[in-house]
Formats: structure tokens, sequence, C-alpha cells
């Protein structure tokens, strides 16, 4: 079974890029449903009200490629501003990118830098989750980065699969600062292209 992660982010952009980000997370859940992949918000980085600045997803399913295909560049989002309403601008940008994470991490977060929440499973193929409060975000302090596990049984192992993705995630960040003699993109709002999308969402 194919499975993909993809980065979304918004960037240096406005409050509505990260209100854009939201409604791009629906808009892809549903487009994931009708191909008959399975779609999971995995992480979200710290952002404030109006939304994330940027989430990882994971897409897993025969139809992954293809889905992953139709989102791989520049989004745009038409839509007035519910922030300013006087204001002219409509279109507003994320990016979306591939993002490959070590099938292992060499070291697990210290679980001092830990906070975990339950929470109850629902969302993407939520039909199929069990409807306990099995699921379990995870916030490692430090960055502020928050991993969700819901696919699991069991809350037991939703915690251990969310600080799995969350320790995967870390060391693809260390991997990139040191390759590059710099803070990870996953620290960084990364600056997003403004042209060129390869979707329009009206929304």
């Amino acid at each position: 079974m194919r499975d993909i992660n993809l980065y979304i982010t918004a960037g240096v952009g406005p409050a509505e890029c990260r209100i854009a980000l939201v409604r791009c997370l629906s808009v892809m859940e549903a487009r994931a449903d009708a191909l008959g992949c399975l779609f999971e918000v995995q992480t979200l980085f710290e952002g404030d009200k109006h939304g994330p600045k940027s989430a990882i997803v994971n897409v897993s399913g025969e139809t992954a490629e293809a889905f992953a295909r139709e989102y791989e560049g520049s989004l745009k989002f038409v839509f007035e501003s519910p922030l300013r309403p006087s204001h002219g601008r409509k279109n507003w940008f994320l990016g979306c990118s591939r993002l490959e994470l070590p099938e292992a991490a060499a070291t697990e977060p210290d679980e001092r830098d830990l906070v975990f929440e339950s929470f109850r499973a629902g969302g993407p193929g939520g039909q199929h989750q069990n409807k306990t409060d099995s699921a379990v975000r995870v916030r490692h302090l430090p960055t502020g980065i928050a991993v969700v596990s819901r696919k699991e049984r069991s809350q037991h192992q939703n915690k251990r699969e969310a600080v799995r993705i969350l320790a995967r995630i870390l060391s693809a960040a260390e991997a990139e600062k040191a390759e590059k003699g710099k803070r990870s993109v996953f620290m960084l709002n990364k600056e997003v292209e403004r042209g060129n999308p390869v979707q329009i969402i009206r929304s």
C-alpha cells in the first residue's frame, strides 16, 4: 500500500493563509475520500486562533500517488477576507510538497518535553474508527510540534505511534539542519510561491 507524507504550509503569509490552510485540509480530506484513500492529519505546527502555520498529512492506499500529484506545488484559495472585509485581496497561497521521513529515529524525544492529550477519534474514516477516547495528541514543547495518532484501537497504541511519528519528524528536522547549516524547514515559515498554482480552490 502506497504511503505518502505531504507538508502543507502557509509560509509567511497573513492570517488569511492560515484560514486557507484549515480549509485546505477539509478539501483534501473530501478528495481523498472520493479517491478511496486514507487521509490523516498527523502533525500541526504552531499557529494561532485562525489556524496552524503548517501541517503534515499522511495519505495511504492504491490511489495515494494520484492524490499527491493533484496537490504538490502552489495552491491558490480564492475567498474574501473574513478578518478585513474591505481588503481588496482575495487570493491566498499555500505550498504543498512531499516529505520523506526516516523509517526510524535514532532516539526518542525526552518524555519531560511531551504533553499528551486523549480525545475521541473522528475525522477521516470516522465511521470505521473506535468511538472511545482512544485518539492521542502529543505536543513537543521545545518546538511546538503536535502529532496526532488515531488509527490504532487503543489509547496506549496511539500514544506509542504518536511518539514514533514525532521522533521521525524531529530526526528529519535535525538531518536537514545539519545538511543546510541552518534551522530546519519545520522550524521556519517557508516562503510560498505565489503563482503557477496546481489547484485553484474557491471557498
